[in-house]
């Protein structure tokens, strides 16, 4: 029997493009080209862009679904990916599924079975476990989708708006999960239409413009900009949260705290804050200079 896969750390590798270009037909235009991107291990990396412009293309070829034209892909992490539309029509009902896929990683029956059900109760689907796919809704198949990636804990989880028909609550608890991933060692890229999704997490920010990728924020060595500060708002339990950092921390209410950090400590707060139990509801995240040295 293999150990419990979920949330437990994992010995990630780091996949990279190295000028990476896909087209589709000999003579077809460009998706992409040109195209450089590294994914660390523990990083939490976003694309931007237009529609049309390829980030599912690019989140395809970083998830090995789909081969470049040109350049080459480096590193091969286990991977787990979530597309936007997750096709339904398939011969099983949704714990059914979850069951398989957990038997083709390697687990037993009976701990593929109950790591199945703990998932689909995660995301608010348990009362479909019997139901086949084909009659689940649009949101339910998602929860199914986004479940299928998680089962088995992945080195690199790769999400192509996997929002997208969740309900509120689902929404929060994948946000949950893509910190517990990346806490735990494993890599997360994802694209989704809301600019405030995950707002103050990503590493690393990138943007698709054309066939060319560019940085918006780059990965550095560190979580945030020198000489910045970030301020988290959170709403919670009446204690105040355990951080593992300097920080400033003021109550606003009784549920209610503001927390100051520099910018290189924000990810370590926003992921203690999402990984409670129960979890703080991070309302806000302003990125702000930080205050001349001796105020």
């Amino acid at each position: 029997m293999r150990p419990d896969p979920s949330p437990g750390p994992v010995a990630s590798r780091n996949v990279a493009l190295r000028n990476v270009g896909r087209r589709y037909g000999l003579a077809g235009p460009w998706v992409l080209r040109g195209v450089d991107l590294d994914v660390p291990a523990g990083a939490l990396v976003r694309v931007q862009g237009a529609n049309g412009t390829g980030k599912s293309t690019l989140l395809r070829l970083v998830a090995g679904i789909d081969s470049p034209s040109e350049g080459r892909v480096v590193g091969r992490p286990r991977t787990a990916y979530v597309p936007e539309r997750f096709p339904a029509a398939l011969p099983f009902t949704a714990l059914g599924y979850l069951t398989h896929l957990g038997r083709v990683h390697g687990l037993v029956r009976a701990v593929a079975e109950r790591e199945a059900g703990e998932w689909l109760e995660r995301f608010g689907a348990a009362g479909y476990a019997r139901t086949p796919l084909a009659e689940l809704s649009k949101g339910s198949s998602q929860k199914v989708a986004v479940a299928q990636a998680l089962l088995a804990a992945p080195e690199l989880l790769v999400l192509d708006e996997a929002w997208t028909g969740l309900d509120t609550a689902a929404r929060g608890e994948l946000d949950r999960a893509v910190a517990e991933r990346t806490a735990a060692g494993g890599a997360v890229l994802f694209v989704d239409h809301d600019p405030a999704r995950l707002a103050g997490l990503p590493d690393a920010t990138y943007r698709i413009e054309g066939s060319s990728l560019s940085v918006v924020n780059g990965l550095d060595g560190v979580s945030g900009p020198v000489g910045r500060q970030v301020t988290v708002t959170a709403s919670g339990s009446g204690r105040d949260p355990e951080l593992p950092c300097p920080h400033t921390l003021t109550r606003l209410d009784a549920r209610t705290v503001r927390v100051t950090v520099p910018a290189t400590h924000s990810d370590s707060v926003l992921r203690t804050l999402l990984n409670a139990r129960p979890p703080w509801h991070v309302v806000a995240v302003r990125t702000e200079p930080a205050p001349p040295e001796g105020r």
